[in-house]
């Protein structure tokens, strides 16, 4: 199980083979690589669903291959295409996804001779021709102010007329594309020649075209609903010689957008996280920072604090959050919410 969805596996997959599977969406949500948090966030698992089924219909329609097969509810027999799963009166909960294979990866620390402690010869010597690639391909329209991207480059590496970053969010002519790790316990942002040993048989140029035509249908959808996609990530998996879009794909966990210069994403949680429980934030950076000392995988054992609940009214406003972005991303009242300008009137006050 993932920190917000659960997995179920139907028909394994093997060497040569894909199987079959579903994903089903929960109302947890985790902020800061945390897991779990104390709350549910109502609706928020058929909201990811609905929006990553969405996605994943546009991209099949625009030919990018991923490994969706439709969406699944009490009213429906199997796997069926979101629009008629929502003509059947319900929201789904659960996507029908083909499986590849993801084998372990072991951690041998600074017995290892990867310098990150990981042992991928051997994921990818399990992994054969069927597996899912161990990177998360992150795309940036945007970089916000607290953006990792700031301490890592320079502005004018992304051909940007200013000598240091500005106090504000700055918007990129050309996407950025980056490569981290997806199985590690703490991700890291990865030069190419290490993400491409790390993608194995896997293509990296491939990987981050995918990423880009991704990129491209997000944000044009986005656009059409009045929002602004900012960044986002995919996984992918590749199968004889074929890369397919894994995972889910343009949601609110997944992405960031905005509207009129508000989040309408996981972001609001965290910020508020961030602005409310400070401490809690703190404790998590140390105990990360502490286990790249240590030379050890499980940091949150290191942590010597927990995240506190939040109030009623902050996971009433996420839930209309969710939902009524959803409504708008996708075109459809889904979900009995307010208007998506009323619901950011909400969260801008918390």
């Amino acid at each position: 199980m993932t920190s917000v969805k659960e997995f179920r596996v139907e028909q394994p997959a093997t060497a040569d083979e894909l199987g079959r599977g579903a994903f089903v969406f929960t109302d947890d949500y985790s902020v800061f690589d945390w897991g779990k948090m104390p709350d549910e966030i109502p609706d928020k698992g058929c909201s990811l669903c609905t929006m990553g089924a969405f996605n994943f219909e546009l991209l099949e329609s625009e030919g990018v291959p991923t490994h969706y097969e439709g969406v699944a509810t009490d009213a429906t027999d199997g796997a069926v295409s979101l629009d008629e799963a929502l003509d059947s009166g319900a929201a789904p909960r659960e996507m029908v996804i083909e499986l590849t294979q993801v084998p372990d990866l072991p951690f041998e620390g600074e017995d290892a001779e990867d310098p990150s402690g990981y042992d991928y010869d051997a994921y990818h010597a399990d992994a054969g021709e069927n597996y899912l690639v161990p990177l998360e391909i992150v795309f940036r329209n945007r970089v916000p102010v607290g953006s990792s991207l700031r301490s890592r480059t320079d502005p004018a590496d992304h051909g940007l007329d200013f000598d240091e970053w500005p106090d504000e969010a700055v918007d990129l002519d050309d996407p950025v594309v980056e490569f981290s790790t997806k199985y590690e316990e703490q991700d890291r942002y990865l030069a190419g020649e290490e993400a491409d040993r790390i993608a194995g048989t896997a293509s990296i140029d491939d990987l981050e075209s995918v990423a880009r035509e991704v990129n491209r249908v997000v944000t044009d959808r986005a656009a059409e609903a009045g929002l602004t996609h900012e960044d986002g990530k995919i996984e992918c998996l590749y199968y004889e010689g074929e890369i397919r879009v894994a995972d889910v794909v343009g949601t609110f966990d997944e992405n960031r957008f905005s509207y009129e210069g508000q989040q309408v994403s996981k972001e609001v949680v965290r910020q508020y996280h961030k602005r409310t429980q400070p401490e809690w934030v703190e404790a998590v950076s140390a105990a990360k920072a502490e286990a790249d000392e240590r030379g050890v995988a499980d940091w949150k054992s290191l942590c010597d604090r927990q995240p506190e609940p939040l109030a009623e009214r902050v996971v009433a406003a996420a839930r209309d959050l969710y939902c009524a972005g959803t409504n708008a991303y996708v075109g459809r009242e889904v979900f009995d919410a307010p208007s998506l300008d009323a619901a950011i009137d909400t969260v801008r006050d918390l």
